[in-house]
């Protein structure tokens, strides 16, 4: 059923978008068009940042042969767990999602999710890149072209309620974006609830949720602020972060010619993956200053409560090793090359 759905789907999209060009053939000199596909608004920083530029960049590096059509906010169809199959399929020909929206389907990206392990977006990001270069892009990644890969800055806690200690989360009904946060809530003492980011807004202020983890860059889009008057950070310590997948379908890729896979190619890679992860955290500043002049209540742990959370949240890291274990995956070899990589990428 699913499958003859996508089939739907992208037949009728097809259509579509064929015939609008087609209509518009003669005013359109673009020999390719790309439809990008998303699940955040237009207006949300990393489409207005990231995403949008890229695609201005395409057009105009390719002299305009190239046009990249924007969907944001699912506007393609589908949920956002189903964009990593859309762009597979060919639903669409390039997204951004979050790897996690699929629990277990990337696993070694996961290790750049695992507690306290991020130091800054650029860093890491660099040095996701790198570690899927050596372990994820013919195993994980192999059906689509990575176009880029990459983390959002510190993610902290937003809530009803302050969080102050360890002990404030008990019972708290707490959104985790991905399979190893809402592992990692459960093992703090949270209820954890997992939910794609769009869903936050109407879940906290129907009280389905008491709080949620999310980076600073994403709450002005989301009107976080405005919901919670409660924030949650760690000091110089991050307790989490999020890999994010930037993707092509391989066959729309290798049907470009040479000249175009160039420009696609200038424009993708560890560059690209570093420069956007750096973007989201620079993008932490105004959602985070705008709580401030909301009068919100910012909250930044001592080291010596950090250091009890990161005690508490060791079984997280410790199962997740068990886990990849279970899939023939050395869990311990990959943390630690992830953790040598972003060591010699931290600056």
């Amino acid at each position: 059923m699913i499958k003859l759905r996508r089939t739907l789907l992208k037949g009728l999209l097809a259509a579509s978008v064929g015939g609008a060009i087609l209509g518009g053939a003669v005013a359109n000199a673009a020999e390719v068009t790309l439809r990008m596909h998303q699940f955040l608004p237009a207006q949300a920083n990393v489409p207005k940042n990231i995403l949008q530029p890229w695609a201005d960049k395409i057009a105009k590096e390719s002299g305009g042969r190239i046009e990249v059509q924007h969907f944001p906010s699912m506007q393609l169809g589908g949920k956002p767990p189903e964009l990593i199959d859309q762009v597979i399929d060919g639903v669409a020909d390039v997204v951004w999602t979050v790897g996690g929206y699929t629990p277990g389907r990337f696993s070694r990206a996961e290790v750049f999710e695992l507690p306290f392990t991020m130091t800054n977006a650029e860093a890491v990001s660099r040095a996701y890149w790198q570690l899927a270069e050596e372990t994820m892009m013919d195993q994980d990644f192999k059906d689509f072209k990575v176009l880029g890969l990459w983390v959002h800055g510190p993610g902290l806690i937003h809530s009803k309620t302050p969080i102050e200690k360890l002990e404030d989360l008990n019972g708290v009904k707490l959104r985790g974006p991905t399979r190893i946060t809402t592992a990692m809530f459960g093992n703090l003492g949270a209820t954890p609830v997992g939910m794609p980011v769009p869903a936050v807004p109407e879940a906290l202020s129907k009280g389905v949720i008491d709080a949620a983890v999310i980076p600073w860059e994403v709450t002005q889009a989301l009107k976080v602020g405005e919901l919670v008057k409660n924030h949650t950070s760690f000091g110089d310590q991050t307790l989490y972060t999020t890999t994010f997948i930037f993707a092509m379908n391989k066959d729309r890729y290798n049907a470009l010619p040479d000249d175009l896979k160039a420009v696609i190619d200038a424009n993708s890679g560890i560059e690209f993956s570093a420069a956007a992860g750096k973007q989201m955290q620079s993008d932490d500043a105004g959602p985070r200053q705008l709580a401030i002049d909301l009068g919100n209540n910012l909250i930044d742990l001592p080291p010596e409560e950090v250091a009890r959370w990161k005690e508490a949240a060791q079984p997280t890291i410790d199962n997740w090793i068990g886990e990849m274990s279970d899939k023939g995956i050395d869990g311990a070899a990959l943390r630690g090359r992830a953790l040598e990589l972003i060591e010699a990428n931290t600056k």
